[in-house]
């Protein structure tokens, strides 16, 4: 066997192995989609109807509280960036970084100092390898997040929430995360968690035709969303790491796929030359048994005279 095609075929073994290993990733990461989706689905109803009930008490009662009040003149932000702790994703924890990215350039354009706190292992690196400060971070749960998880996640943004700004704490909690559409379609987002914008839930109810409903606060509005403040923030931290992690799983379907057809188109690619240089080796040995016939026949030719 000759050099060239030694090569070729070592080659075609490499690429079939990772062809191998690219498609059990695919097989993994479609299985998992539809664990996530599932979480996604439970959690929706819990978290819709406690964002409901903060309307209510807020929109019946004239309490100030962090939770539905805006701050006169806010000078301080925090934001939770959800990205990955593994990568074979595609573009899943770039394309979430750049929208934390451009929130905090929005953010410092209004005057607003930004605290950084960042779910991930992309995350940190990215942020570590860039020298930037992060207020807090945490790894090894993003594919499969747990409600202890979001509950960890969430203690120290509602202790700055409800400190002074002068103190170190914040006036809006923002969350930058990838939204879930379809098994093609994840979207990074962000959106401003605190305080919670009263319009905007009020305006969704109302076109959706649905009516809040009427409550009678014991033992008072404000004791009332001090309860659900932890509660609030939890849930929506919860709902925002489960939809992160079918669009990780999505994401990396997606990447291991194409990663796995490449291969499939690589290994066709190199089977044509190989067979090319294979045929090449066989014709020039024809050639030279030919050649060497030849040299034979007029070497015995010449001793016959």
């Amino acid at each position: 066997m000759g050099a060239q095609l030694r090569v070729y075929k070592r080659r075609i073994r490499a690429v079939t192995a990772t062809k191998k290993i690219t498609k059990a990733m695919e097989m993994i990461a479609a299985s998992r989609i539809v664990k996530a989706q599932r979480k996604v689905a439970a959690s929706m109803p819990y978290a819709t109807e406690l964002t409901r009930a903060v309307t209510a008490v807020a929109t019946g009662s004239t309490t100030k509280h962090p939770l539905t009040t805006e701050a006169e003149a806010p000078a301080r932000a925090a934001i939770v960036l959800i990205t990955s702790d593994r990568g074979l994703a595609g573009g899943y924890s770039s394309n979430a970084i750049k929208a934390a990215d451009r929130l905090t350039e929005r953010l410092r354009g209004e005057g607003k100092e930004v605290d950084t706190y960042i779910v991930g292992r992309k995350g940190v690196a990215y942020y570590g390898f860039r020298e930037r400060k992060v207020a807090e971070s945490w790894t090894g749960f993003t594919d499969s997040p747990s409600y202890a998880d979001a509950k960890n996640v969430a203690a120290p943004l509602i202790e700055a929430i409800q400190t002074e700004t002068a103190e170190g704490g914040v006036d809006e909690l923002h969350i930058v995360f990838t939204e879930f559409v379809s098994m093609m379609t994840q979207n990074p987002v962000d959106d401003r968690m605190l305080p919670l914008s009263l319009e905007k839930v009020q305006e969704e109810s109302s076109t959706k035709g649905e009516i809040l409903p009427l409550f009678d606060f014991e033992p008072s509005a404000e004791d009332v969303l001090d309860a659900l403040l932890p509660r609030y923030v939890e849930s929506r931290i919860y709902n925002a790491l489960l939809q992160s992690a079918a669009s990780e799983h999505a994401a990396r379907r997606r990447a291991m796929k194409s990663a796995t057809d490449n291969a499939g188109d690589l290994v066709k690619s190199l089977s044509r030359l190989a067979n090319a240089a294979r045929q090449a080796e066989i014709t020039q040995e024809i050639s030279e048994i030919v050649g060497g016939a030849s040299a034979m026949a007029d070497a015995s030719a010449g001793s016959d005279k």
